[in-house]
Protein backbone atom coordinates (compact mmCIF):
# COMPACT_ATOMS: atom_id res chain seq x y z
CA UNK A 1 0.00 0.00 0.00
CA UNK A 2 1.30 3.36 -1.16
CA UNK A 3 1.64 6.03 1.49
CA UNK A 4 -0.84 8.87 2.19
CA UNK A 5 1.77 11.53 1.31
CA UNK A 6 5.31 10.50 -0.48
CA UNK A 7 8.04 10.02 2.91
CA UNK A 8 9.83 13.06 1.86
CA UNK A 9 6.47 15.24 2.63
CA UNK A 10 6.00 13.45 6.05
CA UNK A 11 10.22 14.46 6.63
CA UNK A 12 9.99 17.81 5.43
CA UNK A 13 7.22 18.34 7.80
CA UNK A 14 9.58 17.14 10.59
CA UNK A 15 6.60 14.41 11.66
CA UNK A 16 9.51 11.90 12.25
CA UNK A 17 11.61 14.21 14.81
CA UNK A 18 10.87 12.85 18.48
CA UNK A 19 12.36 14.43 21.28
CA UNK A 20 15.47 14.05 23.35
CA UNK A 21 13.37 11.61 26.05
CA UNK A 22 11.77 8.51 24.93
CA UNK A 23 9.04 6.15 26.84
CA UNK A 24 8.77 2.48 27.46
CA UNK A 25 5.86 2.38 26.00
CA UNK A 26 6.65 4.47 22.57
CA UNK A 27 9.59 2.27 21.67
CA UNK A 28 7.67 0.55 19.49
CA UNK A 29 6.97 3.20 17.65
CA UNK A 30 10.55 4.59 17.29
CA UNK A 31 13.20 3.98 14.48
CA UNK A 32 15.59 2.17 16.71
CA UNK A 33 18.33 2.34 13.77
CA UNK A 34 18.80 5.97 13.10
CA UNK A 35 18.83 8.28 15.47
CA UNK A 36 19.14 12.31 14.74
CA UNK A 37 22.97 13.45 14.95
CA UNK A 38 21.44 16.19 18.31
CA UNK A 39 20.40 13.21 19.92
CA UNK A 40 16.44 13.18 18.80
CA UNK A 41 14.77 10.12 18.94
CA UNK A 42 12.70 9.50 15.40
CA UNK A 43 9.62 7.95 14.82
CA UNK A 44 8.77 5.55 12.23
CA UNK A 45 6.65 7.26 9.85
CA UNK A 46 5.67 3.61 8.52
CA UNK A 47 3.87 3.57 11.58
CA UNK A 48 2.62 7.17 11.42
CA UNK A 49 1.27 6.39 8.06
CA UNK A 50 -0.18 3.62 8.81
CA UNK A 51 -2.05 4.70 12.42
CA UNK A 52 -3.46 7.64 10.45
CA UNK A 53 -5.68 5.74 8.51
CA UNK A 54 -6.21 3.34 11.33
CA UNK A 55 -7.58 6.71 13.76
CA UNK A 56 -9.41 7.94 10.89
CA UNK A 57 -11.12 5.07 10.56
CA UNK A 58 -11.61 4.76 13.67
CA UNK A 59 -13.14 8.55 13.96
CA UNK A 60 -15.40 7.49 11.42
CA UNK A 61 -17.50 5.40 13.22
CA UNK A 62 -18.82 8.17 15.16
CA UNK A 63 -21.19 11.12 14.51
CA UNK A 64 -18.60 14.12 13.99
CA UNK A 65 -20.27 16.14 16.31
CA UNK A 66 -19.58 14.09 19.03
CA UNK A 67 -16.31 13.88 19.08
CA UNK A 68 -14.32 16.58 20.79
CA UNK A 69 -10.65 17.93 19.19
CA UNK A 70 -8.32 19.25 22.07
CA UNK A 71 -4.98 20.80 21.73
CA UNK A 72 -3.48 23.36 24.80
CA UNK A 73 0.05 23.07 22.98
CA UNK A 74 0.09 26.12 20.93
CA UNK A 75 0.95 25.15 17.39
CA UNK A 76 -1.35 22.30 17.51
CA UNK A 77 -4.40 25.03 18.10
CA UNK A 78 -5.13 26.05 14.16
CA UNK A 79 -4.47 22.64 12.71
CA UNK A 80 -7.28 21.26 15.48
CA UNK A 81 -9.46 23.99 14.85
CA UNK A 82 -9.12 23.56 10.89
CA UNK A 83 -9.63 19.98 11.64
CA UNK A 84 -12.84 19.99 13.55
CA UNK A 85 -14.54 22.87 11.66
CA UNK A 86 -13.43 20.16 8.16
CA UNK A 87 -15.24 17.11 10.02
CA UNK A 88 -17.91 19.35 11.93
CA UNK A 89 -16.28 18.08 15.21
CA UNK A 90 -16.81 20.12 18.77
CA UNK A 91 -12.90 21.80 19.92
CA UNK A 92 -11.40 23.03 22.81
CA UNK A 93 -7.96 24.65 22.14
CA UNK A 94 -5.91 26.85 24.73
CA UNK A 95 -7.38 27.07 28.23
CA UNK A 96 -9.33 23.56 28.92
CA UNK A 97 -11.58 24.32 31.86
CA UNK A 98 -11.84 22.05 34.86
CA UNK A 99 -15.21 19.96 34.75
CA UNK A 100 -15.86 20.13 31.22
CA UNK A 101 -16.64 16.65 30.86
CA UNK A 102 -17.40 15.31 34.13
CA UNK A 103 -19.45 18.70 35.84
CA UNK A 104 -22.86 18.57 34.20
CA UNK A 105 -23.21 21.87 36.35
CA UNK A 106 -20.87 24.16 34.52
CA UNK A 107 -21.97 26.11 31.63
CA UNK A 108 -19.56 24.30 29.42
CA UNK A 109 -19.99 20.87 29.95
CA UNK A 110 -20.26 18.74 27.08
CA UNK A 111 -20.98 14.88 26.73
CA UNK A 112 -18.73 13.86 23.48
CA UNK A 113 -18.55 9.88 22.48
CA UNK A 114 -14.65 10.18 21.95
CA UNK A 115 -11.50 12.84 22.31
CA UNK A 116 -8.62 12.98 20.50
CA UNK A 117 -5.61 15.13 22.44
CA UNK A 118 -3.06 16.84 20.30
CA UNK A 119 -0.43 15.59 23.60
CA UNK A 120 -1.66 13.46 26.12
CA UNK A 121 0.99 15.62 28.18
CA UNK A 122 -0.21 18.91 27.67
CA UNK A 123 -4.00 18.17 27.57
CA UNK A 124 -3.47 15.83 31.04
CA UNK A 125 -6.66 17.70 32.03
CA UNK A 126 -9.09 16.63 29.10
CA UNK A 127 -7.11 13.48 29.15
CA UNK A 128 -7.95 12.26 32.82
CA UNK A 129 -11.08 14.02 32.56
CA UNK A 130 -12.21 11.55 29.53
CA UNK A 131 -10.67 8.55 31.75
CA UNK A 132 -13.44 9.85 34.06
CA UNK A 133 -16.12 10.41 31.54
CA UNK A 134 -15.56 6.50 30.09
CA UNK A 135 -14.41 7.96 26.66
CA UNK A 136 -12.20 6.58 24.32
CA UNK A 137 -9.07 8.07 24.07
CA UNK A 138 -6.68 8.87 20.64
CA UNK A 139 -3.29 11.07 21.18
CA UNK A 140 -0.84 12.52 18.83
CA UNK A 141 1.91 10.79 20.81
CA UNK A 142 5.56 11.82 20.53
CA UNK A 143 8.44 9.42 21.85
CA UNK A 144 8.49 11.05 25.40
CA UNK A 145 4.59 10.51 25.57
CA UNK A 146 3.31 7.79 28.45
CA UNK A 147 0.53 5.81 26.65
CA UNK A 148 -1.49 5.35 30.00
CA UNK A 149 -5.07 5.92 29.48
CA UNK A 150 -4.40 6.31 25.65
CA UNK A 151 -6.75 3.89 24.00
CA UNK A 152 -5.34 4.76 20.33
CA UNK A 153 -1.51 6.24 20.01
CA UNK A 154 -1.31 8.21 16.60
CA UNK A 155 2.92 8.14 16.86
CA UNK A 156 4.23 11.70 15.52
CA UNK A 157 5.62 15.07 16.70
CA UNK A 158 3.74 16.47 18.43
CA UNK A 159 5.54 20.01 19.14
CA UNK A 160 6.22 20.90 15.60
CA UNK A 161 3.88 23.04 13.84
CA UNK A 162 4.35 21.98 10.13
CA UNK A 163 4.24 18.00 12.00
CA UNK A 164 0.79 19.10 13.33
CA UNK A 165 -0.51 20.69 10.25
CA UNK A 166 0.19 17.53 8.30
CA UNK A 167 -1.20 15.30 10.63
CA UNK A 168 -4.41 17.05 11.45
CA UNK A 169 -4.50 18.01 7.35
CA UNK A 170 -4.46 14.05 6.48
CA UNK A 171 -6.90 13.09 9.27
CA UNK A 172 -9.32 15.20 7.83
CA UNK A 173 -8.65 14.15 4.13
CA UNK A 174 -9.34 10.91 5.02
CA UNK A 175 -12.11 10.76 7.28
CA UNK A 176 -13.72 13.24 4.37
CA UNK A 177 -12.90 10.80 1.51
CA UNK A 178 -14.56 7.73 3.87
CA UNK A 179 -18.10 9.92 3.91
CA UNK A 180 -17.39 10.81 0.35
CA UNK A 181 -17.24 14.54 0.77
CA UNK A 182 -14.49 14.29 -0.75
CA UNK A 183 -13.88 12.34 -4.02
CA UNK A 184 -10.14 11.78 -4.01
CA UNK A 185 -6.94 13.32 -3.00
CA UNK A 186 -6.56 15.84 -5.62
CA UNK A 187 -9.54 17.57 -4.78
CA UNK A 188 -8.67 17.75 -0.85
CA UNK A 189 -5.50 19.26 -1.95
CA UNK A 190 -6.44 22.05 -4.03
CA UNK A 191 -9.03 23.16 -1.33
CA UNK A 192 -7.59 22.92 1.25
CA UNK A 193 -3.56 23.67 1.08
CA UNK A 194 -1.60 21.87 4.13
CA UNK A 195 0.43 25.24 4.73
CA UNK A 196 -2.60 27.11 5.78
CA UNK A 197 -3.10 24.70 8.63
CA UNK A 198 0.32 25.78 10.46
CA UNK A 199 -0.30 27.71 13.25
CA UNK A 200 1.09 31.55 12.88
CA UNK A 201 2.54 32.03 16.36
Amino acid sequence: MSPLVPYDVYERHAVHIGTNQKSADMRGFLDLIQQDSSGLHLIDVNQTDARIRVVANFLSNYESERILIVSARQYGQRPARKFARAIGARHIVGRFIPGTLTNPRLRTYIEPEVILVTDPAADSQALSEAVKSGLPVVAICDANNRLRNVDLALPANNKGRRSLALVYWLLAREMLKADGTVKNDMEWELAEEVADWESTF
